[in-house]
């Protein structure tokens, strides 16, 4: 660019803009409380696949060897902080580039806290707090040489690029529920609160009818997704997801008169998406422009709001019929990123054009898990994992993304790429196509049993508890299942089925236990 466009009126303007936004690169992480990084080794898949949860499915075997292998490759991704780096905990790398990414590292904790215990996965995140800068701002890119924020050369002039999906607390919740450790919390909320104060002035743009949140097609991660508008719906419900989460973080350490601010905040924002982003006529959320008039893009954003918990049991239902639809987003690998019958659609994908995500799958499996579709996030879970095991037949590793109309990779997809894709063979593996899922906080595991095999899972650790749940096959002429357990100490087992819910505590060592 010529010298003289750089200091025009306008470029000055940017310039001035960005430097408001962000602070030096100097006293950064001031609001937590970990400042340098303590020497720890790093754990190989060899030494630590013992110690994983292992889990069983005699009828798709297949869906066994695509988890092992996920973990396989996640291993051969954790990193160590380089020397005169600022980053402060080991981690694990997305590896798409030199630096770590925001909402990637989020993503990755939702299925290796499975190995806590191995790895404390979680701590990934302190790179980021570490690196906040004085005002709040949190870079989506961090130098993995340096700790430096990395942005590209256009937004040397203005900050549009330069955030991911705020989901921290996402995975700090996330993780809660396995390591059972609220320690960090303590730790994180100063953090979590700044940065949620640099978003409300920084990405709620002034002047609108709606007064939601915006991010672009580089920071909401769908890179080149056709979107536009001012409130759009995936940043509008990840900032009620900020919020609700950070209420829960304050209750759990008994500062309740922020939990309710928090939780005032996302009842408010919620009624905004509700008024302004949803479309009765057609049951699906929008994005909105300045003046509240809807921008009618079909993508995989326009689910976010259920997983935010800001739709009502209606404009769920609705949202589901889409979901379900063959013509839509049931593809051959669901979930397309952008519907299929859209205009833009690529049934090859296209990156974000119709590529099969993990990142917004689990989005999708998790917000209809919540309204009490188990049935549904499990055949589809299931469906997409069938894909993913095809395709690793075919190649001999994970991708990351897939074609929806083909049993492919993606155009323009990364091989070995765990990373978010551990989401699915891992995560949704574990929690809705076996079906068990684990609450340490509460010292319970919820188990929604439908499947008719042998199936289950060994070596589960949650908390401080290793237990082993295995359920029986199904015989001819008996309604009930047998479940057989081992665990080393007492925990609380709800099962769940289509015919109802039934609880019991079970004491350490074996126990056997009949469900309806």
């Amino acid at each position: 660019m010529r010298i003289e466009k750089l200091m025009s009126p306008k470029c000055v303007l940017m310039f001035l803009c960005l430097a408001a936004q962000l602070t030096s690169q100097e006293n950064r992480g001031v609001y937590f409380e970990k400042k340098e990084y303590t020497q720890k080794s790093l754990p190989t898949f060899s030494e630590s696949k013992d110690f994983l949860p292992h889990p069983v499915i005699e009828g798709n075997p297949d869906l066994i060897d695509l988890y092992w292998k996920a973990w396989e490759i996640a291993f051969t991704k954790l990193r160590q902080p380089q020397d005169g780096s600022t980053l402060v905990s080991n981690y694990i790398d997305e590896a798409f580039s030199n630096n770590i990414f925001q909402w990637d590292t989020a993503l990755m904790i939702l299925f290796s806290r499975y190995g806590h215990h191995v790895f404390p996965a979680i701590q990934s995140l302190d790179n980021f707090y570490a690196n906040q800068h004085e005002n709040g701002f949190i870079c989506r890119e961090i130098r993995e040489e340096d700790g430096s924020d990395f942005y590209y050369f256009l937004d040397f002039f203005g900050t549009k690029n330069l955030i991911n999906p705020p989901i921290f607390t996402w995975a700090e919740t996330e993780s809660y529920k396995i390591s059972g450790d609220k320690s960090r919390y303590t730790m994180v909320i100063p953090v979590l609160e700044k940065y949620a104060e640099w978003l409300e002035k920084y990405r709620c743009k002034s002047n609108t009818k709606h007064e939601l949140y915006w991010n672009t097609g580089l920071g909401s991660g769908m890179d080149n997704t056709p979107r536009h508008g001012s409130g759009w719906v995936d940043m509008s419900s990840q900032m009620v997801m900020l919020y609700r989460d950070l209420a829960e973080m304050c209750d759990e350490i008994g500062k309740s008169k922020k939990a309710d601010k928090f939780r005032n905040t996302a009842a408010s924002i919620s009624d905004r998406i509700n008024q302004f982003m949803w479309n009765e006529t057609d049951g699906l959320y929008y994005d909105v422009d300045d003046n509240g008039k809807q921008v009618p893009w079909k993508t995989i954003a326009c689910f976010w709001p259920m997983l935010a918990g800001v739709c009502s049991e209606h404009q769920a239902e609705e949202l589901i019929r889409h979901i379900t639809d063959p013509n839509s987003f049931w593809r051959t690998i669901p979930f397309p990123s952008h519907a299929a019958d859209e205009e833009g659609y690529c049934p090859m994908g296209d990156y974000w054009r119709g590529g099969v995500w993990a990142p917004t799958n689990h989005m999708v499996i998790k917000g209809v898990e919540q309204y009490g579709y188990d049935k549904i996030a499990s055949t589809a879970s299931e469906k997409y994992l069938d894909g993913l095991s095809k395709v690793y037949q075919q190649t001999g590793t994970l991708w990351e993304n897939y074609a929806p109309d083909s049993v492919a990779p993606g155009n323009k997809s990364r091989p070995d790429f765990v990373g978010f894709t551990g989401c699915g063979p891992i995560a949704l593996l574990l929690e809705n196509v076996i079906g068990i899922r684990p609450n340490a906080p509460d010292n319970t595991i919820t188990w929604y049993l439908h499947r008719d095999d042998k199936h289950g899972i060994n070596n589960l650790r949650f908390g401080d508890i290793t237990v082993s749940l295995i359920c029986e096959p199904a015989l001819s002429g008996n309604n009930k299942r047998l479940i057989q357990i081992e665990t080393d100490m007492p925990f609380t087992l709800i099962v769940r089925t289509e015919e109802g819910e039934n609880q019991f505590e079970v004491s350490a060592g074996q126990t056997k236990i009949e469900v309806p």
